[in-house]
């Protein structure tokens, strides 16, 4: 792998943190209201649900810009995905021409989100990681190797 391939690896981690953190520190800020929306969408527990995705959006990304147990950060997010979708981008049960065209381009947009992290499950987290810097073996990780 060249320098670039690890630089660009970086940047790419980085970028999902910079869509996720924003929007998990908005939910930390307004936590009442975030739980109590996950309520009127009928989740049981709201707040634990509430306190999971803050988890997810936050912890997530700080595991993928440290390049730390990549893919339990990776898990992080793409279970947040799955459920932020199911329970938020119901496109097919509006009426409404644009707010369905709306939730249409946010349903394809989070599948897309996790097709960029299946391949960084793939690609592994490059040179530029702690889990690289730290481990034993750069092929010593969690549900095992990434080449």
């Amino acid at each position: 792998m060249s320098r670039l391939d690890d630089v660009l690896l970086f940047l790419g981690r980085l970028s999902f943190a910079c869509l996720f953190v924003p929007d998990g520190l908005a939910k930390i800020e307004n936590f009442a209201r975030f739980a109590s929306g996950l309520g009127n969408r009928g989740l049981p527990y709201p707040e634990v649900w509430a306190a999971l995705a803050i988890i997810a959006e936050i912890g997530g990304p700080i595991l993928l810009v440290l390049g730390l147990q990549l893919r339990v950060g990776i898990l992080l997010l793409i279970g947040f995905c799955v459920v932020a979708t199911a329970l938020s981008h119901r496109y097919w049960e509006l009426g409404d021409v644009a707010e369905r065209r709306t939730q249409v381009l946010s349903f394809y947009k989070n599948l897309a989100l996790c097709g960029g992290l299946l391949f960084l499950w793939v690609s592994g987290p490059g040179n530029l990681s702690l889990e690289r810097r730290f481990a034993a073996s750069p092929k010593r990780r969690m549900f095992g190797p990434a080449e």
